[in-house]
């Protein structure tokens, strides 16, 4: 079963950065940083990483044509509001 990801705001996640690498590399935790209780960025696991990464890639250009042709339909958009 995975752990719930860790939270740590950034002044907290500067002091505690090596133990939160640490804990990222051998145990696989995920942290995320806040910035006054907004999440910033996560510390996760490189293979985690480099997993995602790859899927993401794989989208790339996937919705090609979904839209038509955006500039013309742009312009219709404009024309229509006064």
């Amino acid at each position: 079963m995975l752990e719930q990801p860790q939270i740590a705001g950034v002044d907290e996640a500067r002091r505690r950065l090596p133990e939160i690498l640490k804990a990222a590399h051998q145990r696989g935790t995920v942290t995320i940083v806040t910035n006054r209780g907004v999440p910033y960025a996560a510390v996760v696991p490189l293979p985690q990483a480099v997993q995602q990464t790859a899927r993401l890639t794989e989208l790339r250009g996937s919705a090609k044509g979904c839209y038509g042709d955006a500039p013309t339909f742009v312009e219709r958009l404009r024309n229509e509001w006064p």
